[in-house]
C-alpha cells in the first residue's frame, strides 16, 4: 500500500503495526522462570538401611531444607524416612510417592503422600519428580532408580552407594564423599542444566 493511499484513509481505519523483533527476555522467559521456583530434589535409597546410611540421609534432608529445596522420596522407611525426617526438622517440605494405594505405610515425616498403585514402577515417578536425584546407599531398587533417572536426563549424585562403570563413561553421575558435598553437587548440577537450556535458547 502506497504512502499516498495511507494518508487518504480515514483516521479510524486500522493500520498494521510494524513488526518488532522478539525480545531475548521474552524468548528465554520459560527457561529462566525455573530459577524462580524451589528446586525439587529426589532422594532415593533402601527401605532398610544401617545406622550410618540413616544418618547420612537425615543430614542430606536437613541440608536440602536449609537451602529451600522441596524433598521428594519414595515415602516409606529406611533412607526415605531418614531424609524426610531431616528435612522436617529444618522446616522443609516433603513429598512421598508411595508404591501402593494405601497411605498407611507412609513414614510420619511427609507433608504430602501420593499413592500410585504402581509397585516398583513408581520409581520412575520418584526420579521424574526431582530436578536432580541424590542416591544414598541402596541396593537393586536404588540402582533401577539411578538408571531411570539418567534415562530421562536427570543428573544423579551418589553418596555411599553404587559405583558405576561403562566403556562409554557415566555422564551425568557424580560421586560425593559427604552429605554436604552431595547437596552442593546436586545444586551445581541443576544450575549447569539451566545454563545449558539458556544457551540452547539464546538469540544472537
Amino acid at each position: 500500500m502506497s504512502v499516498a493511499l495511507l494518508r487518504s484513509l480515514p483516521a479510524s481505519w486500522p493500520r498494521a503495526r510494524p513488526a518488532r523483533p522478539l525480545r531475548r527476555s521474552f524468548i528465554l522467559k520459560p527457561v529462566l522462570s525455573s530459577l524462580h521456583r524451589p528446586i525439587y530434589v529426589a532422594v532415593i535409597g533402601g527401605g532398610r538401611c544401617d545406622a550410618a546410611e540413616y544418618s547420612l540421609a537425615e543430614t542430606v534432608g536437613s541440608l536440602l531444607a536449609r537451602r529451600g529445596a522441596i524433598l521428594v522420596c519414595g515415602g516409606l522407611a529406611g533412607v526415605m524416612e531418614a531424609t524426610a525426617r531431616g528435612a522436617k526438622q529444618e522446616g522443609g517440605v516433603t513429598i512421598g510417592v508411595l508404591p501402593g494405594h494405601d497411605r498407611s505405610p507412609a513414614n510420619p515425616y511427609l507433608d504430602y503422600s501420593i499413592t500410585t498403585g504402581m509397585g516398583h514402577a513408581r520409581n520412575l515417578a520418584v526420579v521424574s519428580s526431582g530436578d536432580v536425584v541424590i542416591a544414598v546407599g541402596g541396593r537393586y531398587g536404588t540402582l533401577s532408580e539411578i538408571g531411570l533417572a539418567r534415562k530421562i536426563g536427570r543428573p544423579v549424585v551418589i553418596l555411599a552407594g553404587w559405583r558405576l562403570q561403562h566403556d562409554q563413561g557415566t555422564e551425568g553421575i557424580w560421586y560425593a564423599s559427604s552429605p554436604e558435598e552431595a547437596v552442593a553437587m546436586a545444586f551445581s548440577a541443576v544450575e549447569e542444566a539451566v545454563d545449558r537450556q539458556v544457551a540452547r535458547g539464546r538469540v544472537e
